[in-house]
This record gives structure tokens, C-alpha cells and sequence, in this order.
């Protein structure tokens, strides 16, 4: 077998051990995987943050799956629409509470920060409940896909019902951005 077949077929073995152990949506926080929680110590955005696991600088966590709108202007990227409401709603979810993080195939990103699903102690599946809400957008990234399918299902009842991003009336009354 040549070293390329051979990359392929471990990378897929590993992509479906790991999928088969990610806790189903919706599941009662006692079925989690029995990993420590930690406390959220600072939100950037609606799909970044940081938590305190001990170390001084903390861990940047990015939520797999999702995109929330931009709430700072930087090199590239301008402040978009519903930004500052989808980093509201994440400070509020993660107010005195700590969370429990779950990767999938990637454990990191390009810039570093680490890659996670990630459960509320009650349950809470954050990043699944950013879409429901509309605050967040539906954003795959292979091989990180065990999720696609249940978001690109959040995504569509968010949209079908207009919330949060997905209201045209709010759009339109917003301030220009995005």
C-alpha cells in the first residue's frame, strides 16, 4: 500500500472512532464523556473564547462548526451584522457556569486555538444551541463534520423561523453593518 492510501485509511479510522465517541445532541449532561469542566474566564466573540484551565494565559477555544457574525473590525474582516448580540448571547450562556470540552478530528485551527464541541455541565450543547438561536451560521470544515448534519437542521429552523440573524425586520432596522 502505498504511504498515501495508508495516511487515508488511518486519518478515516480515527475520524470514526472519534465520532462514535461525541456525546449525542440533546443528551443529559450524566451522558457526557467523563472529562473536566472549566470555567469560561473571557468571551471574544460569538465563536471564540477562552477558559481557565490552569495555566496562566488560558485556552482559546474556537467552536467547531459555526461562524458568528464579526463584532470587531480587523486586516480583513469588518464588524457584521448581529456580531455584538451573538457575543451577548454567548457571555450570557457561559455567565458563571463551566463547560466541557469535546474535539473531533482537528484538534486545532490555523491560528492555534483549539477546536471543540462544547457542553454546558447541565447539557447544553452550545454550539448547536448558537444556531437554533440564530446567532451563528452553519460552518463545516473537513474533517471536523461529525455534527454537519444536526446543525445544517438548527441552522434551517432558525432560519425558517426567522430568528435572530435570520429576522429581516431587525436586519434592516440594524445599523448599517453587515
Amino acid at each position: 500500500m502505498s504511504n498515501l492510501f495508508q495516511s487515508l485509511i488511518y486519518s478515516l479510522l480515527i475520524a470514526i472512532s472519534i465520532s462514535c465517541q461525541l456525546p449525542e445532541p440533546g443528551t443529559a449532561a450524566n451522558f457526557l464523556p467523563k472529562s473536566k469542566t472549566f470555567p469560561v474566564s473571557k468571551v471574544v466573540d460569538g465563536d471564540t473564547f477562552w477558559v481557565d484551565n490552569g495555566t496562566e494565559k488560558g485556552l482559546k477555544i474556537r467552536l467547531i462548526g459555526i461562524d458568528a457574525p464579526e463584532t470587531k473590525r480587523s486586516f480583513k474582516k469588518e464588524i457584521d451584522y448581529y456580531g455584538k448580540e451573538a457575543q451577548a448571547y454567548l457571555t450570557k450562556l457561559f455567565t458563571n457556569k463551566k463547560v466541557r470540552l469535546v474535539s473531533d478530528v482537528n484538534p486545532l485551527d490555523q491560528y492555534g486555538r483549539t477546536l471543540s464541541y462544547v457542553y454546558l455541565e447541565d447539557g447544553t450543547f452550545v454550539n448547536a444551541e448558537l444556531l437554533k438561536n440564530g446567532y451563528a451560521v452553519l460552518m463545516t470544515i473537513p474533517p471536523n463534520v461529525a455534527f454537519a448534519d444536526y446543525f445544517a437542521k438548527m441552522q434551517g429552523e432558525a432560519r425558517e423561523k426567522k430568528k435572530g440573524l435570520w429576522n429581516e425586520k431587525a436586519r434592516n432596522n440594524s445599523q448599517g453593518f453587515k
